[in-house]
């Protein structure tokens, strides 16, 4: 039996986790949850899971659940407690699907403790590739991609001499603005953004595949992944979402893998690891899609997917500062008060106004960071970003 730390709990992929881990007890345990705000959610999963321990946001929030439950489970909060728990001998798994920066330093964490970490968090080697890669060396640690998009590029890998990989393909859906041009982006609204085709997925990952700066984190994330420079690493528009990555070796020869766009199957294959389970659930029903169609990217449409490649190109410090420059721009467009053009705006300046700085410490992004969402918020107060 493995043990399972789940952080990000009652998210998207939170919630497929449990379900996986619900329908084999007797191959999982889940011991400790975290949640954010949804402590409804969360007092229901405790009451299905009986964790040995949650982590909650903050001291209020923890106060609240311990006079729940008193003291028949071990509460925590804050990045502290997300750490505690990601590090504890009990755990074999750390599920890492917390949204954004908050992803790092736990993942850190669990790193440092040798333990298997499945990786939803994709900002955690966007902001500090160069350092994670070395610590899992050093630790001896293992991270398992949950993206369907690195899940199956992993999966493709299997069995595979890395040097025969002449380059990947990351495939996007192109999100809910696929079919207009870039004019008619300028009016777009919250709730069109938050409509994506093929995919149920939080807020903010769903404004990221609207604007593509998700496939761009993805690409910067593939890089340290995969250790493939970026000539290596192609994107490409697959509406259909059922191809969900492939890759070209050096003979030609293509593997891709397949599936419906439901994440259950890269969660599932990522905590059994390396072998592969059946899993009760449906399937590809290949003569009632009828076709798989294929499209290059408008990067000129989808600037933040550029602005990406650009702060790949840079290194060093471009991720972190593009990374938290989407966020807050993305949290504003979330409140009503950018429009979803001024989101790339915004990321395009704070990375026009940053130093470069080249192999940062991990004390120098998370200072970086911060600078830069003060920094973004600043830019949003100018008359030119105001909705």
């Amino acid at each position: 039996m493995k043990n399972l730390a789940i952080l990000g709990s009652t998210g998207s992929i939170g919630k497929n986790t449990l379900e996986i881990a619900a329908r084999t007890p007797s191959a999982f345990r889940v011991q400790y949850l975290t949640a954010h705000t949804n402590l409804d959610l969360l007092r229901e999963q405790i009451e299905l899971f009986s964790p040995q321990g949650i982590v909650v946001a903050d001291e209020c929030s923890a106060s609240v659940m311990k006079k729940i439950y008193d003291s028949s489970l071990e509460i925590f909060f804050g990045e502290e407690g997300l750490c505690q728990v990601a590090s504890r001998d009990d755990v074999d798994i750390v599920v890492n699907s917390l949204v954004g920066f908050a992803g790092l330093v736990p993942t850190i964490k669990a790193i440092e403790r040798g333990k298997t970490v499945a990786l939803a968090n994709k900002e955690t080697l966007v902001v500090a590739g160069e350092i994670i890669t070395s610590l899992v060396q050093k630790h001896r640690a293992t991270i398992i991609p949950i993206d369907s998009e690195h899940s199956a590029i992993f999966q493709c890998l299997v069995g595979e001499d890395a040097s025969t990989v002449s380059k990947i393909i990351l495939t996007a859906s192109g999100g809910p603005f696929f079919r207009l041009r870039k004019e008619d982006l300028e009016n777009v609204t919250l709730e069109e953004a938050l409509q994506h085709p093929n995919w149920s997925m939080g807020k903010k990952i769903t404004i990221d595949s609207a604007t593509m700066m998700n496939k761009g984190l993805e690409v910067i994330e593939a890089h340290w992944l995969f250790n493939l420079p970026l000539e290596k690493i192609e994107v490409i528009i697959h509406p259909q979402s059922i191809i969900h990555s492939m890759v070209e070796f050096v003979d030609g020869s293509v593997k891709a893998q397949l599936g419906i766009p439901d994440m259950k199957l890269p969660i599932h294959y990522a905590l059994n690891y390396p072998e592969r389970k059946p899993l009760s659930f449906p399937r590809a029903n290949f003569p009632q899609l009828r076709e798989l169609t294929f499209y290059e990217p408008d990067e000129e449409k989808y600037e933040c997917l550029s602005l990406a490649y650009r702060a790949l190109e840079t290194g060093g410090i471009a991720p972190t500062i593009l990374n938290a420059a989407n966020e807050v721009a993305v949290q504003l467009f979330l409140e009503n008060k950018i429009r979803f053009l001024d989101i790339p705006a915004l990321i395009k300046a704070a990375m026009e106004l940053s130093t470069p700085l080249p192999s940062p410490t991990i004390e120098q992004i998370i200072s970086s960071d911060k600078e830069t969402r003060k920094q973004v918020l600043a830019l949003y107060n100018e008359t030119i970003f105001t909705n």
